[in-house]
């Protein structure tokens, strides 16, 4: 996903001058700064040490923008033992670059390609285990029950379907849909699930792997379906100026009633005044029949450091985030879904659909700021909420995507 903006926390240069680690001592650096997460942290620390008494966890914790800035310093100058980041194309650089201790031992000893089943290839590269996933959320269209109910829509399976809600909606006099593209990554969003429902997993990887043109028919095919709902006004006409939370509003408030996002915007729904049977889930539709269901379920992570000097207890700790009653604890702070297929399912009845949803899909991408490379990610989320905002510039649009293109994948 998306990258969540967090709260401030510890000052980056007393985590980066820390003392060099003791026997026995573990390192961990994380970027756990928002609420639910440092209780998280709080929690698996505690109950780490107390099943291994000799290990001393020491956890420095940064700001989330923050870390994202330091840590290729602080992997290079003075390493951690465990460190949080995100599989997939983020990993990649740290793995290229030596930086990731290689950790298909742990995989194997404690047999964890059954139970991590869903999210090992987000960690694996040349044949290689490079981290340990324990969180993935899904992303869905959030829908208002009683607005649907109250004018016979049905939870749309179908692209068909879909644009007919949406011009019932619309006839009503409420926006289809809601979405904030101030930040841009919400754009993002819409342009994974069209490309992975129009060409398929496959070539939406392949695409933020730099292997296809952004001027390939097949992704000019994307932003045509992509049009079906901008041109009609099927969006909030202002959401270039507000951020993802500011649209929360509006859907709370009945004037939009869909919303295509991750899961942990249903805490804020729900604090605007919504009721859990005011809220539905369904899977983004079909949009070409056939195309195998994949979906962006962004996942979470942590990696051992190769120039740790702990090596041994961080193998431990990985080992231990990979129990299911471990990950089940863990994501029961978070609102999230455990990466280990046998911990115990959750209660709340949009988790339990969107792990059946997750369970059953063909594929799982990581979202279009985390697959593709920076640059490029950058590049594509503008060109994404500038399509929104003037459909008929498309060409132009994709011309540029793809000289960004040439430029970031070495070209």
């Amino acid at each position: 996903m998306p990258i969540v903006h967090m709260l401030r926390a510890l000052a980056l240069g007393t985590a980066l001058t820390a003392a060099p680690a003791l026997a026995g001592e573990l390192v961990i650096n994380a970027d756990k700064t928002d609420p639910p997460s440092k209780k998280m942290m709080d929690s698996v620390i505690a109950d780490f040490q107390a099943e291994y008494p000799a290990i001393t966890v020491k956890w420095n914790n940064f700001d989330h923008e923050g870390y994202k800035s330091a840590i290729r310093n602080f992997l290079t100058a003075n390493p951690p033992d465990i460190f949080a980041w995100y599989p997939g194309n983020r990993m990649m650089p740290f793995v290229n670059a030596g930086l990731v201790e290689d950790v298909t031992d742990v995989w194997e000893k404690n047999k964890l390609d059954d139970t991590l089943k869903s999210s090992a290839k987000s960690v694996e590269a040349d044949g290689k285990k490079w981290g340990m996933p324990y969180s993935y959320y899904p992303w869905a269209v959030y829908y208002r029950k009683d607005i649907f109910d109250k004018l016979g829509i049905a939870p749309p399976k179908t692209w068909a379907e879909l644009l007919a809600a949406c011009a019932a909606l619309k006839t009503a006099g409420i926006t289809p849909f809601a979405i904030g593209t101030k930040a841009l990554w919400p754009a993002g969003g819409w342009f994974d699930y069209l490309d992975l429902r129009v060409n398929g997993y496959e070539f939406h990887m392949d695409l933020t792997a730099g292997k296809v043109s952004y001027e390939d028919p097949k992704v000019k095919a994307v932003f045509e379906k992509w049009a079906e709902v901008v041109k009609p006004g099927y969006f909030l006409a202002n959401n270039a100026a507000i951020d993802w939370q500011e649209a929360i509003p509006q859907f709370v408030q009945g004037k939009a009633a869909m919303y295509l996002m991750g899961n942990f915007a249903v805490p804020m729904m729900k604090d605007g005044g919504l009721k859990a049977e005011q809220i539905g889930f369904v899977p983004f539709p079909e949009v070409t029949p056939g195309v195998p269901r994949a979906e962006d379920a962004p996942t979470e992570a942590f990696f051992a450091a190769s120039g740790g000097k702990n090596k041994a207890d961080a193998r431990t700790f990985l080992a231990y985030l990979a129990r299911p009653e471990v990950q089940a604890k863990m994501n029961g702070f978070t609102g999230q879904i455990a990466a280990n297929n046998q911990s115990p399912r959750p209660e709340d009845p949009l988790l339990k659909a969107a792990t059946e949803t997750l369970a059953t899909a063909y594929g799982l991408a990581q979202f279009y700021d985390r697959d593709a490379p920076a640059e490029m990610a950058k590049a594509g989320m503008e060109g994404f909420q500038q399509f929104m905002q003037s459909p008929d510039k498309l060409d132009a649009i994709l011309a540029r995507l793809n000289k960004v293109r040439s430029r970031a994948y070495g070209e």
